[in-house]
């Protein structure tokens, strides 16, 4: 992993952004899917699953029998394929990905960028999607899953911790560790509940387009609440019923997003 753990920049804290969701609009295992399934890495029938695993996953968020069973069936079906092959999806993957990606979320990359911090996807997605994406962002690095490679071909074995739940909590202290980060002045940014472990292992969490059980976390701890512009029925749904409660106040807000002044991002 010590290849993308120092990145020597100088930087004493750094900003960890989920993937699925929260950067991006909806979830990046659909387009994978897609594209792995017309490089025909993924037969039809589990390119079916995936895609309404993926298509649930965007319309009504994250959860242990959804995201983390796509991703899993997603790795899985590459075992015996050539890591030189999912890598080469990357040329129809990534400009995708970043047309999804929110056009708030990159002003907030670039403030975050503006005030020293060093910036990094932490997601369950492969690391052959992550790293390349956070890079092609402007981002200092990317964590995802690793998947086991003897030979140039894939296992079909976990290369280190799911990158999902605690998993992402252990890449982040290794990354603090590494670059003499102080994670409680650090950002962490998520959609799901299923991102608490991540989000509490910072001193600034912020909840961006919340599910309810972590719109309710959030809102019992004080934490921010950051809502993206939104492109699906069922978020523009609960925000819209759910403006009031919240308090979301424009005139506190920038780039779409509520940020506390205690929590701003132009702190160091």
């Amino acid at each position: 992993m010590s290849e993308y753990m120092s990145v020597t920049s100088g930087s004493t804290n750094a900003a960890f952004f989920d993937l699925d969701r929260t950067l991006l609009s909806g979830s990046s295992a659909f387009t994978l899917a897609i594209q792995a399934r017309k490089a025909g890495l993924i037969p039809t029938h589990e390119f079916v699953q995936d895609a309404g695993g993926a298509l649930a996953f965007k319309l009504f968020g994250a959860s242990d029998d959804t995201s983390d069973e796509v991703r899993k069936r997603i790795l899985g079906a590459v075992t015996g394929q050539r890591q030189v092959d999912l890598q080469g999806l990357n040329a129809e993957i990534l400009p995708r990905l970043i047309e999804r990606v929110r056009p708030e979320a990159k002003r907030l990359l670039e403030r975050h960028r503006r005030a020293g911090r060093d910036t990094f996807i932490v997601s369950a997605a492969p690391q052959e999607i992550v790293e390349p994406l956070a890079h092609s962002l402007g981002m200092t690095g990317g964590v995802g899953t690793r998947s086991k490679v003897d030979n140039g071909v894939y296992t079909g074995e976990l290369d280190g911790p799911f990158c999902y739940g605690e998993g992402k909590v252990e890449a982040m202290r290794t990354l603090a560790s590494w670059n003499a980060y102080d994670l409680a002045q650090s950002y962490a940014y998520s959609d799901s509940a299923s991102d608490l472990p991540m989000l509490e292992a910072v001193g600034h969490p912020v909840a961006v387009n919340p599910d309810s059980k972590l719109e309710r976390h959030a809102r019992r701890n004080g934490w921010p609440i950051v809502i993206f512009s939104q492109r699906t029925k069922s978020v523009i749904r609960r925000t819209l019923s759910g403006a009031a409660t919240v308090g979301i106040g424009l005139g506190g807000f920038a780039l779409g997003t509520q940020v506390n002044r205690k929590n701003s991002i132009f702190r160091r």
